[in-house]
């Protein structure tokens, strides 16, 4: 099988979707309206609430959303062969993650930019509220732990990266004065900021930094992780403008042109995909192909963080309503493209199939590696990058994007502990810092207090994090479907999706239940429960609503700013 035909199918497919697809979304089913008073507007503070151009917009919300996830899932998941990765990615981008992340703008838009969790209680009930929130809490403590250990991983194993990794904040930090202080031309800027991120990648190999394996007591890895959630407490505390939004905003542009230089090494080397299509020969701890192919890769098709990006921080920055269509649409097939790069790179990226299977021996591996690894082979044999820089900026890739949803995560923590403040009248939790401190405490808690003193704790609950993070998009799309429903909408394009993806991850839950219980791992066990009880009465909180004729807090129209 040629890669470049795999590639065109792909990119052609993403394409298609945007082009025609989003469009019937944005006009028929949500109704974008440019005269509508966005929650940037009104509530404009300078810190959250920022009307922001689009395009740096999309930016934000891209790189918030691709983390390491879209890498980590296409590239384990190509273990039962290319073709089921593949069409989940192309059809689970267009059809459910497109529609998923719009609609998850547009609901928090419509209702004064409130996070998808507070929002369950306007549309649906108090109860589901309370349920919802337990859920979101859940998957944002996985993301921010674990991608803290995975970062720290990265920095250890390819010492190359940490200039480009740490300078690319500096980067951010410039371009935000120069954007929003000097005013000066945003296509200018990109290019700036474009030519230093790559300078540094390619100064990267020539000056490593590691630390010592031993500070205070404490691992290399263990001090990288501090430092992390150092840097993300003081990140999600600034002004989205000073930070958050530049450095997305870069690294955005910065993966774009790491995709087009992969894809170009595609078209130019022509790699043979050796993986097999179908996978007839798996490894025996190998679970079945339905229902874990659509947890293991929920980032790059679709996935419940998304909508707390969507919810927590883009609808607090969306200058017009029609943009939600581009930031969160596009955003999407942002990251299909990326996931899409993801399994040629675990595919095509070997010599032979003998290569492919000495990686892919057990489930579970492959993974950000094989993403690396293959694709600097693309990238060398293909437009003659030399292998060191490849691996350099594919790992900078990786890091930067697992770091921008770190940075992102924290921030939506911090909203979410400052709405359980509102809710159950904790005056001094409503405010910013506490509930920083909240937020890293509680990370902190896992990665030391579950894992010690080397601080991967945050890994024991990762193997929940594919199934609880679906369930969270399926419940995002059922609070869309109420809407859609009392504003009297077509609600297909948003129930097919979510009947699919709840039935996946209850039949996921379940059989991950199983397996927790014959390893007798009673925390995952538990943890499992609380994720399935949560599913059902969600489900049944909003299959009640949707009986309901009552009022809905949504408006369907607004006066002109």
């Amino acid at each position: 099988m040629s890669a470049i035909l795999l590639m065109l199918l792909g990119l052609g497919g993403l394409a298609g979707g945007y082009l025609f697809y989003s469009r019937y979304i944005a006009d028929r089913i949500y109704r974008f309206d440019p005269d509508f008073i966005t929650p940037a507007h009104e509530f404009e503070d300078g810190v959250d609430y920022v009307p922001t151009n689009k395009f740096v917009l999309w930016g934000h919300h891209f790189t918030s959303v691709a983390g390491a996830a879209p890498i980590v899932g296409p590239a384990i998941a190509v273990i039962w062969g290319w073709l089921p990765a593949f069409l989940w990615v192309i059809l689970g981008t267009v059809f459910f993650a497109g529609v998923h992340d719009s609609g998850a703008v547009w609901a928090s838009v419509r209702n004064r930019a409130v996070s998808v969790g507070s929002l369950t209680g306007d549309v649906v009930g108090k109860r589901a509220r309370s349920i919802f929130m337990i859920v979101i809490f859940l998957v944002l403590l996985m993301v921010n732990a674990v991608f803290g250990v995975v970062i720290a991983g990265l920095l250890i194993k390819n010492p190359a990266s940490v200039v480009p990794i740490w300078g690319a904040i500096a980067v951010a930090l410039v371009i935000g004065q120069l954007i929003y202080r000097f005013k000066f031309n945003l296509a200018l800027v990109s290019l700036f900021g474009v030519i230093a991120l790559y300078l540094l990648i390619y100064i990267g190999p020539s000056v490593p930094v590691s630390l010592p394996e031993s500070v205070a007591g404490l691992s290399d890895g263990a001090s990288w992780i501090l430092i992390l959630f150092a840097y993300a407490a003081v990140a999600s505390l600034l002004p989205v403008w000073v930070l958050l939004q530049p450095r997305d905003y870069i690294n955005g542009l910065q993966l774009f042109v790491g995709l087009i230089l992969l894809y170009a090494a595609v078209l130019v080397g022509n790699p043979e995909v050796v993986a097999p299509m179908i996978n007839h020969q798996v490894p025996v701890d190998t679970p079945p192909l339905i229902p874990l192919l659509f947890v293991t890769i929920a980032c790059g098709a679709i996935s419940g963080f998304h909508g707390l990006v969507a919810s927590g921080t883009t609808s607090k920055q969306l200058n017009r309503e029609p943009d939600a269509r581009f930031v969160g649409y596009f955003g999407a097939v942002g990251e299909g493209a990326l996931a899409l790069a993801a399994i040629l790179a675990a595919t095509a990226g070997f010599a032979t199939l003998a290569d492919w299977q000495t990686v892919y021996q057990g489930f579970g591996q492959g993974g950000v590696q094989a993403f690396v690894d293959g694709g600097a082979t693309i990238l060398s044999n293909g437009i003659g990058i030399s292998s060191a820089v490849a691996g350099t900026m594919l790992t900078v890739m990786a890091a930067l994007f697992a770091g921008t949803t770190m940075d992102t995560g924290l921030r939506l923590q911090r909203y979410i502990f400052q709405e359980f403040g509102e809710i159950y009248g904790i005056r001094w939790l409503g405010r910013p810092l506490p509930a920083t401190l909240m937020a890293v405490t509680c990370c902190i808690l896992l990665a030391f207090g579950a894992g010690g003193a080397d601080g991967s704790g945050g890994l024991l609950i990762w193997p929940l994090f594919g199934t609880t993070n679906q369930l969270l998009a399926g419940l995002t799309l059922l609070v869309v479907t109420v809407m859609l429903v009392r504003l009297k909408r077509p609600v297909w394009v948003t129930l097919v999706p979510l009947v699919f993806l709840l039935l996946m991850t209850v039949l996921a839950l379940l059989i991950q239940l199983n397996e927790f219980f014959q390893k007798k791992d009673w925390f995952l066990l538990g943890l499992d429960v609380v994720a399935l009880v949560a599913a059902i009465l969600v489900a049944l909180e909003c299959a009640s609503a949707l009986r309901k004729p009552a009022a809905i807090s949504v408006t369907d129209d607004r006066s002109a700013r």
